[in-house]
């Protein structure tokens, strides 16, 4: 069965996508903390979980952040301001070959106004710019970044949005792909190359401005 780790899993996000992953019953999660013990006790949390669903198929540890790097695929639940300090923490030479998911959405954030709005790097996109962390050989893609925060780790809710997947490399896209489509009722579609991530993680901001200027909640993206 192959392994699927997440960078920053002890925050619910990150926690959220361990517990719905392993109730898709086809990855097993190591979830990944700088701090190693945080990571045990969100890892314990999905296990119970799992035992509540009656789940047998798959499990979840915890473990430090560089023990993530083992994984087949990673995904990086970070904020974006602590993506190269920790990559470089990890090491470099950890991430060769590797597939790699981002959902990080840089945001600046007006809740008194109710508004919030893309906080680009100059490269374009926070998908660009963590490319430059990595090695040449890391195959890096955007995926789950609209998916609403708070819906997560309300798991008797299903999840049935729209995911877009961009990404330069078309065998190891299929492997992503696959991976959205184990989660709840995920659609995931091909949003062609990273170049177009801005685009992609322009939508979160504006989708939660969205839904606070017009008293809606977990609003999602939808591609019918």
């Amino acid at each position: 069965m192959k392994t699927v780790g997440i960078i920053g899993g002890t925050g619910n996000i990150g926690e959220g996508l361990a517990r719905r992953i392993c109730l898709g019953g086809k990855y097993d999660v190591i979830i990944g903390s700088r701090e190693a013990p945080k990571a045990v006790t969100a890892a314990d949390g999905v296990v119970c979980c799992l035992k509540e669903k009656k789940c047998t198929s798959t499990t979840c540890s915890g473990s430090a952040n560089a023990d993530v790097c083992s994984a087949d695929i990673i995904i990086i639940s970070l904020p974006f301001e602590r993506v190269e300090s920790t990559i470089a923490s990890i090491g470099k030479e950890k991430f060769e070959n590797k597939v790699i998911v981002s959902l990080i959405n840089p945001m600046i954030r007006n809740p008194a106004e109710k508004y919030f709005l893309p906080d680009r790097p100059k490269i374009g996109s926070a998908a660009l710019a963590i490319k430059e962390m990595l090695p040449a050989s890391a195959k890096l893609f955007t995926a789950f970044n609209n998916v609403a925060a708070g819906k997560w780790m309300q798991l008797d809710e299903e999840l049935d949005y729209s995911v877009a997947v961009c990404g330069d490399d078309g065998e190891a896209k299929k492997t992503v792909m696959d991976l959205v489509a184990s989660v709840s009722k995920l659609h995931p579609l091909d949003a062609g190359p990273l170049e177009n991530a801005a685009t992609i993680e322009g939508l979160t901001p504006l989708v939660i401005t969205i839904a606070m200027r017009n008293g809606l909640k977990d609003v999602g993206v939808y591609f019918r």
